[in-house]
């Protein structure tokens, strides 16, 4: 059985494959970084020691995605080194049974260990993915990703115990099945037609690229702004029920955004998602202490990122590489993410405390709709003859059904 959105004829159980190894490693690594986040602050106290630490897994995790993207096309044999990557992840899952007895050292060791594990063999999943799918169906493949990776997330919850020792026995069991996907892509993997790796000097200087990763990396530096303050005004359980709501969105409207991107094109859809999220940064400019702003802002943020994360994770990257090795394209697309992630444990807390609410969120939105100015000039990635096709295919619909609304008056 063979699916109709990938580039060739590719079988079923190679794009299921593709979404069991996203969906394992995601959800995996939003679990074990929790662990040792939770760690973290439970063994430190000081602000210089959390933020050194903070910085070894921000390190670990841009260095490996790097490195992974250099070393992708001189891998004798991807199949092998994504097994031995995913094993390298059990081993990390069962390690932390050592924060039993948290130190700074053994921390420290686990922070890069889980680093590595998560974003060595990344860019090549990322890349594995924009070659199984094509142009004009990539955001709706990954948006059924990104779907299944919250259904995953939340389902999770439910299986995951408060004992570590136990904690690290199910997400070590949860990262081997990831074996499941990479094993039915072993021929995949292997018969994959050498692709021309350009130089990462190349990537970054590419002014597509730069125009779509400038407001990407806007956007996450802005992003991390919002939930710190949220924490500081109504508290730890209504962020948690806030980063619900958004995720629920989110997850709901990707597959929308997913649809979109694939129909009306990836440069409306995304300055929707950017203008979007700035109105709801300006809605808590104008009150931050109204607890309804909160849930306005909660709403909008999540069908921002249901945009954010089809397009910026999956799609994008994948079409500016045009025919060319895409991981290199991927590992720049990853860090913005990771940066924001990053700040938002650092920075954050502490710019919420030190700067006035109506201040950050007006500068916030302020940024955001700056943001969308090198959109504006950057290239639409989806083909105009895709878009001109799909919206004469929808107009006759329409047409069709007016006539047969018509007929049946008469």
């Amino acid at each position: 059985m063979n699916l109709h959105f990938t580039k060739m004829n590719i079988p079923l159980k190679v794009a299921l494959g593709n979404i069991v190894m996203i969906v394992n490693l995601v959800v995996w690594y939003d679990y074990t970084s929790a662990i040792l986040r939770e760690a973290i602050d439970k063994t430190l106290s000081a602000y210089g020691e959390k933020l050194a630490l903070d910085v070894i897994l921000f390190s670990a995790v841009v260095a490996s995605v790097l490195l992974g993207a250099f070393l992708a096309n001189k891998l004798s044999s991807r199949k092998r080194f994504l097994l031995a990557w995913n094993l390298m992840g059990v081993f990390s899952s069962l390690a932390l049974v050592m924060l039993e007895t948290a130190t700074i050292v053994n921390v420290s060791f686990l922070l890069i260990l889980v680093g590595i594990s998560f974003g060595l063999g990344l860019p090549v999943y990322m890349a594995n993915f924009a070659d199984i799918t094509k142009i004009d169906n990539r955001a709706r493949f990954g948006s059924i990703v990104i779907l299944v990776v919250f259904l995953g997330i939340f389902a999770f919850e439910f299986v995951m115990p408060k004992n570590l020792f136990l904690g690290a026995l199910v997400l070590a069991a949860w990262r081997f099945s990831g074996l499941v996907g990479i094993l039915p892509l072993g021929s995949f993997l292997e018969d994959k037609k050498q692709q021309k790796s350009p130089p990462m000097v190349s990537v970054l200087t590419d002014r597509s690229v730069l125009l779509y990763l400038i407001p990407w990396t806007i956007f996450s530096l802005i992003n991390y702004l919002g939930w710190p303050i949220n924490s500081r005004i109504h508290g730890e359980n209504f962020v948690y029920f806030s980063a619900l709501i958004n995720s629920v969105i989110a997850g709901i409207f990707a597959p929308i955004a997913g649809f979109l991107a694939d129909s009306a094109g990836r440069k409306r859809t995304l300055v929707s998602g950017f203008i979007v999220f700035g109105i709801g940064y300006a809605v808590l400019g104008i009150n931050p202490f109204n607890i309804y702003a909160w849930y306005f802002y909660s709403f909008v943020d999540g069908i921002a990122w249901g945009i954010i994360y089809v397009i910026f994770w999956f799609t994008i990257w994948g079409d500016l590489a045009d025919g060319k090795s895409s991981e290199k394209y991927y590992a720049v697309g990853i860090i913005p993410y990771s940066l924001s992630g990053f700040l938002r444990v650092t920075l954050g807390p502490y710019i919420a405390n030190t700067v006035s609410e109506y201040a950050i969120f007006s500068f916030a939105a302020f940024f955001l709709f700056l943001a969308v100015v090198p959109l504006m000039y950057a290239p639409e990635t989806l083909p105009e003859k895709t878009v001109r096709e799909r919206e004469l295919k929808s107009y006759i619909e329409k047409a069709k059904r007016i006539r047969e609304k018509f007929t049946k008056g008469q």
